[in-house]
């Protein structure tokens, strides 16, 4: 709390300041025993402890986002076709956008769509009406990102605009693009050589960048924790500070030619102490390079790993939380996942809802009007710190990797060094995730098997041809190309043959919510849906807890799971009219779910019943002492913290789905 004149709290000194020690006590007096850091204490993915309290904290002056005030909301412009992406594009713009990022066919944020566009007609097409110079534009790193940006280039030359006039961020990020696709068409040093000349050519123009974006997307989605995320963000900006400079750039100029993409997860707490510890980083890497600090330019995007297909709606909830904390954490441009994203291309209503998710946090909430408002509090101080530490701690390890002539960031993508490491951190999260330790809302918890499938556009996704992933621009003189694209000419007629020169493991892009997805999809393609017979025991009282907590688990995996009013009779469970309903039901599987005092008294024999009735059956629960009920026929117990994606597979292939 901060301190204050008696005259604004005249009874503050009536009242004792509690000590931690006090709360301590009233907190140890609660649990009763039980242990406080199983309880209280919580732990990050880098296993950074999560207190329930904390003190209030210093606030130093640190680097905030490098233009003050709000922050850019982005739209994309990522639909195949030119005529289709401009009016989505426009319409955006119009709502409230600022920033326009060109996804084009193959870019990791594409998502299997992406603008097609070989020449400077088509892509004038697409940004028809566009007025360039009242926007921020951005490439999404691609594949063929120099083509790319040299295409664009060209079409702000055919337009007239003066490159120094216009805000215009290039997205060169042959390292992303190396970690997501596993290969690179030139040795490392040689492609350096032509990242630079690329860049020369398009500063020479008057284009001031940034021209590099360095994208961490790819290290999360293949489930990087925050912490290596932000060591292979600095690993990669490092490597390329280090090639600009061999090329002849001086530090600064190499500094100044990145940007970053850091993406923002549903996580509010490590999200925003993610953003406040990538700049504090940043600023560390500039110093060590004896570089006066600038502030780092932060594009974010919230998710897409955190995105579901099933009960898409939550989506908008994990896209607002998600938002809110980058904009807390100051990125400097934000993109929203339209919440129908993991399905298709999101159509007009799904990227309205996504711009007005900015414009509220912005507009009706004010989010902006404070440069740093996690400043002093403990909390957001310490875990910022923390994953400073754990974040530098990985970004060295990364930088001793060394494989051949390479270093760095680019030999752990080659020796598999850091596939191995987020492998790792990917199985530890998955099985979290399978054991609803890690919840998804509408998908491994609460489902909702009668849902309506959600709107998305009708385009077929788009299946890339070798040269257009593998090839690479010609080595011509590159202000030649810029005014051959201008004049008409084509893609292909400034490829080099498609070359493969060094190969990696390519990263996997996955969402956490596949696992569950794949059983559903697999229950909703059977000709009738399959069903898990909830056999109650006892009362309504008795079983409807663990009737509830069974139905949720089977709906996980599509597999309906009725329940009606049980079958008690004189206060004991009726067994004739428990096997009848089973039979009638056309189940499989049969679950018991009942009180522990039910189990205990009536459990064997039911269990037993339903087993010469045909059933496999089951139990919701974990008994001390389960022998008497395995021998009487129950196969499995589910429960809190079973693996649900194993269990649900099980249930699934009894079912019959």
């Amino acid at each position: 709390m901060n301190s204050a004149a008696p005259s604004d709290l005249p009874y503050l000194d009536a009242f004792a300041a509690p000590s931690h020690d006090a709360w301590r006590a009233a907190v140890d007096k609660v649990l009763k025993g039980a242990d406080f850091e199983k309880k209280l204490v919580g732990r990050t993915a880098d296993g950074i402890r999560i207190e329930p309290l904390y003190p209030a904290a210093s606030a130093p002056a640190r680097a905030l986002r490098a233009e003050a005030g709000r922050w850019h909301v982005a739209a994309r412009l990522d639909h195949p076709h030119p005529h289709e992406a401009r009016t989505l594009a426009l319409t955006d713009l119009e709502g409230g956008a600022d920033t326009l990022t060109i996804s084009f066919a193959g870019a990791l944020g594409a998502r299997g769509y992406g603008l097609v566009a070989d020449d400077v007609s088509t892509l004038d097409t697409a940004l028809h009406g566009v007025m360039l110079d009242l926007i921020h534009l951005r490439l999404d790193p691609a594949p063929q990102g120099r083509i790319n940006a040299l295409l664009l280039a060209a079409l702000i030359q055919k337009r007239g605009h003066a490159p120094s006039e216009l805000s215009v961020s290039f997205g060169l990020d042959p390292i992303g693009v190396f970690a997501s696709r596993g290969s690179l068409a030139a040795p490392w040093p040689e492609l350096g050589r032509r990242l630079a000349a690329t860049i020369r050519t398009l500063k020479e123009r008057g284009f001031a960048g940034p021209f590099i974006e360095i994208d961490s997307r790819p290290y999360h989605e293949a489930g990087a924790s925050e912490a290596q995320e932000l060591g292979a963000v600095l690993a990669t900006a490092v490597a390329y500070l280090r090639t600009l400079e061999a090329q002849g750039m001086t530090l600064s100029e190499a500094r100044d030619a990145l940007a970053f993409t850091l993406v923002a997860d549903t996580d509010e707490f490590l999200t925003v102490a993610k953003f406040r510890a990538a700049r504090l980083l940043w600023n560390r890497v500039q110093q060590a390079c004896g570089l006066t600090p600038k502030p780092a330019r932060i594009h974010a995007e919230t998710a897409w790993r955190s995105l579901t297909k099933r009960d898409p709606n939550v989506n908008l909830l994990r896209g607002t939380v998600a938002t809110f904390s980058a904009g807390i954490g100051g990125a400097d441009s934000v993109a929203v996942q339209p919440f129908t994203a993991a399905l298709g291309l999101p159509d007009a209503f799904a990227r309205r809802v996504a711009r007005n998710t900015q414009l509220i946090l912005l507009e009706e909430s004010n989010l902006w009007r404070v440069a740093d408002p996690a400043a002093g509090a403990g909390g957001f101080e310490t875990l910022t710190q923390a994953l400073c530490e754990q974040a530098w701690q990985i970004f060295q390890e990364i930088e001793q990797q060394r494989s051949g002539d390479l270093a760095g960031i680019v030999a752990a993508l080659v020796d598999g060094h850091l596939q191995k490491m987020l492998a790792e951190q990917r199985a530890a999260r998955a099985k979290a995730v399978a054991t609803r330790r890690e919840p998804i809302t509408g998908t491994s918890e609460f489902p909702n098997i009668h849902e309506n499938v959600a709107a998305v556009l009708a385009v077929t996704p788009i299946r890339l041809d070798r040269q257009r992933t593998q090839g690479s621009l010609a080595e011509r003189n590159q202000s030649e190309i810029i005014r051959s694209f201008a004049g008409g000419a084509g893609r292909a007629d400034a490829l080099a043959a498609p070359g493969t020169a060094l190969q990696a493991e390519p990263l996997p892009s996955l969402r956490l919510s596949e696992p569950f997805e794949a059983l559903r999809d697999k229950a909703d393609a059977q000709s009738k849906r399959p069903i898990v017979f909830l056999a109650t025991l006892g009362p309504i009282a008795d079983f409807t807890a663990r009737t509830g907590f069974a139905r949720n688990l089977f709906e996980a995996g599509g597999l309906a799971a009725p329940s009606g009013d049980g079958f008690a009779k004189d206060g004991a469970t009726d067994l004739d009219a428990l096997t009848g309903a089973f039979r009638a039901s056309g189940a499989k599987l049969a679950c018991l779910c009942g009180s522990d005092a039910a189990y205990a008294a009536e459990g064997a024999a039911a269990a037993e019943a339903l087993a010469k009735a045909g059933a496999t059956v089951w139990l919701a629960g974990r008994p001390t002492e389960p022998e008497a009920l395995n021998k009487a026929g129950v196969a499995t117990f589910i429960y809190m913290g079973c693996d649900v994606v194993e269990t649900l597979t099980q249930a699934q292939a009894i079912a019959g789905a």
